[in-house]
């Protein structure tokens, strides 16, 4: 039986979040982040991703032709 993945109303992401919901390793999202490919904020320690900067990042994904 398939499941349908619903939208979330989630707006901030933990690097760990946002590893799951876009099916990467965790140290992938912070390589993102670092590289400047993924947006995210900064509150002291802690960084969150908003959901439309995920959202951006997934449009901006090119298909790989073979």
């Amino acid at each position: 039986m398939a499941t349908a993945i619903q939208r979330s109303d989630q707006l901030l992401y933990t690097p760990k979040e946002a590893a799951a919901v876009l099916r990467f390793g965790r140290s992938t999202v912070y390589e993102l982040m670092a590289a400047g490919a993924l947006k995210y904020i900064k509150r002291g320690r802690s960084r969150r991703i908003k959901r439309c900067d995920l959202e951006a990042f997934v449009d901006s994904l090119e298909p790989q032709l073979n």
